[in-house]
């Protein structure tokens, strides 16, 4: 019987830091935490990028000296971070969105450690991003523990990873999974129990492996050796992770065992898929053709930038897949473990990306190594990732070409040695042509198109799309961004590009879901963006700092016209929408309804009366009468069980209040 002795115990140190930027700010603050959460959503491209110190005082958790070791763990600091404890300096880190952490066991005392941590969001030529479309907010903010575990422990020390990486396949038939389990320990005499259990709790396998009868392999931590046992196992009767339609995980318990004692003990979860894709006919999973539709994502929000709780991520979640997407693209960089876990249990398919993004530095290049080790260790037993991108949107500003293809052929020959189980991709720049060399370089990919937008003639999509596959008919090709801007306060009986209506972001939208449709080769799809975000350096929609694309609000309270219709498209949860409701004066006598909804048949009924019943998919438009000016029309639109309701009125002059009255810099990119 293994006896268990000194299990890992996590210890917060989030609250209670004195935070300071000299001349700037000097207060209390708890973690998570960042100094631009206002100034960073406000427009003008001014927000304070600056180096800032953050201290706290902190007794240390009861532990055995002689046989634990203390760790201090960081979830993510923005973007560079030095850490000191009791003024010797622990560790220095280069990217704001992964994991670091640090054996500090040495260095601390019983009692009045002092815990001081540099941040710094300063521009330079080194770290990741240093130019894009998005508030790069400087802070803490992201969780900060101790976390204590046995000397003898699987790694903590190799890239921010948990030191287990598991892989699993369907073979035969897909009724069996073959699997393959690396576990990393820093102590060679050792054995590893290994328990599988089901998703109801029940243990379907388990084995006891002995380093010596296992290939020990050395890898390049630079804290301690750390030794690798790999073991394979088979799954009989398996339960696949099926995306949205069943998103089936496996626990893999993995307990490190010395001279009889339990000294370590890691769970991780794993699901059971294959997939792969086709330059003609998409996306597969699991041997079926599954298309990918869905969006991609920005973490902050109104009023807190990155520092958000796990309410608020579970929230981005809920409203994703209430609107039916079943992939996510984690824009522009490592997003939250939580998150990621989300991924898994929701069944979303899942890019997930690097920030070398808009400019390559030519000082930067071990910094994308850094960051891409990082993502993929980190990340690597979510079986809702199924690519890993090499870069966004590289080719905006660089100079130096020739050292920019070969940072990505070393990036993308980094992930396949890493991870023989997932796809490189990449996002090229709208002006970046099909026969750019860079597109061709990792195994699909996507790009970030804004016709009908940006520029006039939303037909080009089909021109672009079907002209890419004429000339490249084996190459993968994805449309990792496309929208509009729409503000749900802003509306016009004629819509037109650049006037930021709701309206016109649902046409905008209308065409673009027919036009995948029509070209079904596709290898994903992303609308940019599903919620608002951040972008200080922009001056649009009467809303300086904000990129509006979002089909729901930055406060996550309202969902735009164009949310419902991707339902209407997307999900198989009952519904009826009326669109333009907050369009409720107009002008006309005789206006058009437009209801979304994924029912077959809608009935409108107009101040009570019946008006007609259409049947067709999706969009459904009616005509509608509003007669004599100031009198109020109670329209309703009903499918069976479901119905929506609206009011219009119809008034003698436009209502000011709908029209963009600051045109900004009237609809022009960032760039």
């Amino acid at each position: 019987m293994i006896r268990r002795y000194f299990m890992r115990r996590f210890f917060s140190l989030n609250k209670d830091w004195h935070f300071q930027i000299t001349g700037k700010y000097d207060e209390r603050v708890d973690v998570p935490h960042t100094w631009n959460a206002i100034d960073g959503q406000d427009g003008g491209n001014d927000y304070l990028r600056a180096l800032a110190t953050y201290e706290k005082t902190f007794d240390a958790p009861d532990f055995d000296k002689d046989k634990e070791r203390v760790y201090i763990q960081f979830d993510g600091v923005n973007s560079e971070s030095t850490v000191y404890l009791n003024g010797e300096k622990m560790i220095r880190h280069e990217g704001g969105y992964s994991t670091f952490r640090t054996d500090i066991t040495d260095y601390l005392k019983n009692v009045g450690n002092i815990l001081k941590v540099n941040v710094d969001n300063r521009p330079n030529t080194r770290v990741y991003p240093q130019k894009a479309d998005f508030t790069f907010y400087g802070g803490i903010y992201r969780d900060v523990n101790l976390i204590v575990v046995n000397k003898n422990h699987f790694d903590l020390d190799y890239y921010g990873g948990n030191g287990v990486q598991i892989k699993a396949k369907p073979v035969e038939g897909y009724q069996k999974a073959e699997g393959n389990v690396k576990l990393f320990v820093n102590n060679i005499d050792c054995c590893v129990r290994l328990e599988i259990s089901d998703a109801e709790g029940n243990v379907i396998y388990h084995s006891e492996i002995d380093q010596k009868t296992n290939k020990l392999e050395t890898t390049d931590s630079s804290n301690s050796d750390v030794f690798c046992l790999e073991h394979s196992f088979l799954i009989d009767d398996v339960h696949l992770w099926e995306g949205v339609k069943n998103p089936y995980l496996y626990s893999l318990k993995a307990t490190l065992v010395i001279n009889g004692e339990a000294a370590d003990e890691i769970v991780t979860r794993f699901g059971v898929r294959d997939f792969h894709y086709h330059p003609k006919t998409g996306f597969y999973l699991n041997g079926k053709s599954y298309a990918l539709h869905g969006v991609s994502r920005h973490q902050d929000r109104k009023g807190l930038g990155n520092a958000i709780t796990k309410d608020m991520h579970k929230e981005d979640m809920d409203l994703i897949c209430e609107m039916g997407a079943n992939t996510i693209r984690l824009a522009h960089y490592q997003h939250s473990q939580y998150f990621y876990d989300l991924c898994d249990e929701r069944g979303m398919i899942v890019w997930a990306e690097i920030p070398y993004i808009s400019e390559h530095m030519p000082d930067g290049r071990d910094n994308t190594i850094s960051q891409m080790k990082e993502l993929i260790i980190q990340n690597y037993n979510h079986p809702s990732i199924v690519c890993w991108g090499i870069s966004n949107e590289i080719t905006i500003s660089t100079r130096d070409k020739k050292d920019m293809m070969e940072n990505h052929r070393i990036l993308n020959d980094l992930c396949h040695e890493m991870d023989d189980t997932r796809f490189t991709t990449l996002a090229c720049y709208a002006v970046c042509g099909p026969f750019n060399k860079v597109a061709h370089i990792t195994d699909t990919v996507s790009w970030n198109l804004y016709l009908g937008w940006y520029v006039p003639g939303l037909f080009l999509n089909d021109i672009w799309m079907r002209f890419f596959h004429l000339v490249y008919p084996n190459r993968c090709l994805g449309y990792s961004e496309y929208g509009c801007e729409g503000m749900p306060n802003l509306h016009s009986e004629k819509p037109k590009r650049g006037d930021h209506t709701e309206e016109y972001q649902a046409i905008y939208h209308e065409y673009m879901l027919r036009c995948f449709d029509r070209n079904p080769f596709m290898w994903a799809t992303h609308v940019w963006n599903m919620f608002d975000f951040a972008a200080d350096a922009r001056n649009q929609g009467g809303e300086p700092g904000m990129n509006h694309k979002g089909l729901v609000t930055f406060d996550r309270k309202t969902k735009k016209d164009s949310f419902y219709l991707y339902k209407a498209w997307w999900s198989d949860d009952p519904f009826v929408h009326i669109a333009s409701k907050r369009f409720a004066q107009r002008t006309k006598e005789n206006i058009k309804v437009k209801v979304y909804s994924n029912q077959n048949e809608i009935t409108l009924f107009v101040d009570g009366r019946k008006l007609e019943t259409k049947h067709g998919q999706h969009v459904f438009e009616f005509s509608v009468s509003l007669g004599e000016t100031g009198k109020e029309h109670e329209i309703v639109a009903v499918s069976g069980a479901f119905k929506d309701s609206a009011k219009f009125t119809r008034v003698a002059t436009p209502n000011p209040e709908y029209s963009l009255k600051d045109l900004g810099d009237k609809g022009a990119n960032w760039t």
